[in-house]
């Protein structure tokens, strides 16, 4: 084992440190700029969801968090209630046009800023899903853990909900693994393409995205992103 093997850990170490630190500084300028900035837009919004689909406004979730630990997702609400919806209480019976259309401009996420103020979230980093789905990861598939999840991610560029749960895993361990500042502003430029063009909202044959029941699959390969 030569002296650079041995100092690769340490030195890896010390970077990630560094550059957690530059990230919390990051998200918290960046989310409190952003909310401030976006807060009329946030406004407008509160009150279509309010004349649209009714009260509660925001849609609260317990989600896993960094290392699984559970915290409140807050987003605007873009389904009826169960108890409010005709029908079965499905995603495509509960998810209105004006829903879908909030999904569709990610205005819905707005309110997820005050999350990644408190430190529960980044901007980048993989999707916090559902807690149910916690016993279902293989130790590879949970690794999606290590970092705190993101209101955008390397899936969410690359097919967001139009992805299978392999690839969509395969992006955030990769992710893990390649973390630095300079992915993360690729991440976030690819975001804004990806708004715009309204790609991959959707999972074939439903309006959201299919649940997940547990893999035992590989990991895929994925693009190097941070060259």
């Amino acid at each position: 084992m030569t002296s650079s093997t041995v100092l690769r850990g340490p030195r890896r170490h010390r970077g990630l440190v560094r550059y957690e630190r530059r990230k919390r500084i990051f998200d918290l300028v960046a989310a409190s700029l952003l909310a401030i900035l976006l807060a009329p837009v946030a406004a407008v919004v509160a009150v279509l969801v309010a004349l649209r689909l009714g009260r509660p406004v925001l849609f609260r979730q317990a989600r896993p968090g960094r290392h699984g630990r559970p915290f409140v997702m807050i987003k605007f609400r873009t389904m009826h209630t169960e108890e409010s919806a005709s029908g079965p209480a499905g995603d495509r019976h509960r998810l209105t046009r004006f829903g879908l259309w909030l999904r569709s401009t990610s205005l819905d996420e707005l309110p997820s800023l005050w999350n990644v103020i408190r430190g529960e979230m980044s901007l980048v980093g993989p999707r916090p899903l559902l807690l149910g789905y916690l016993g279902r990861y293989t130790p590879e598939q949970a690794r999606r853990h290590e970092v705190r999840p993101g209101i955008t991610g390397l899936a969410q560029v690359n097919g967001r909900n139009a992805l299978d749960w392999e690839e969509r895993f395969s992006y955030d361990t990769w992710y893990v693994d390649n973390r630095s500042l300079r992915l993360d502003l690729r991440i976030l430029l690819a975001t804004a393409r990806t708004v715009v063009a309204r790609r991959g909202i959707a999972a074939p044959g439903t309006p959201t995205a299919h649940e997940f029941h547990g893999t035992a699959g590989p990991s895929r390969q994925v693009a190097d992103l941070s060259r």
